[in-house]
């Protein structure tokens, strides 16, 4: 393993905020964030650039409230602090149809894509896979009750992104963006 290989890396899961509640199952794909998801993904953004964790990739799903949750998420990153920070090099984005209604190994398979030079991702999805993904990825420290809308998990550990699986990032933080 080479000294890049080894290095820290960071993944952090956020399901997406609140959304507005849909008419049937056909308009799913295309609910937008509520109000109070708007605010709540801003807030992630903000308790995410107050504590340096930046990322250099972002995938997120197609639909239309993890794409808003990824643009509030970006404006909160740009706040002055305290609030937030700065926000760091441009991210790489990548818009993955397959991160909606996808099962943890489907959304594992799109993270372990990452660049190996990438030192934090931020992945935006759905549940239930994203939070079977915190738990397949930290069994013993992912919470029962699953992410709630707005929530983040920090998964950090000492990994290549091609070869994490499962147990293989242990959570070192968590929060929950409510406004």
């Amino acid at each position: 393993m080479t000294d890049a290989d080894s290095e820290t890396r960071t993944l952090v899961l956020l399901r997406h905020a609140k959304a507005e509640q849909g008419s049937d199952a056909a308009d799913d794909a295309q609910r937008p964030l509520s109000a109070r998801g708007t605010a709540d993904a801003a807030a992630a953004g903000a308790w995410l650039a107050h504590h340096g964790l930046l990322p250099d990739v972002v995938i997120c799903s197609t639909a239309r409230r993890t794409r808003q949750t990824w643009h509030g998420v970006a404006m909160g990153m740009t706040g002055t602090p305290p609030e937030g920070g700065p926000t760091g090099p441009r991210p790489t984005v990548r818009y993955e149809p397959g991160a909606y209604d996808a099962h943890p190994e489907e959304l594992l398979a799109l993270v372990r894509t990452v660049d190996e030079a990438a030192g934090t991702a931020l992945l935006i999805a759905h549940n239930p896979g994203i939070s079977l993904l915190a738990a397949l990825l930290d069994p013993e420290g992912a919470s029962d009750e699953g992410l709630r809308t707005a929530e983040l998990s920090v998964h950090r550990g000492r990994f290549t992104w091609a070869e994490l699986g499962r147990a293989g990032a242990p959570i070192t933080a968590r929060h929950i963006a409510r406004s």
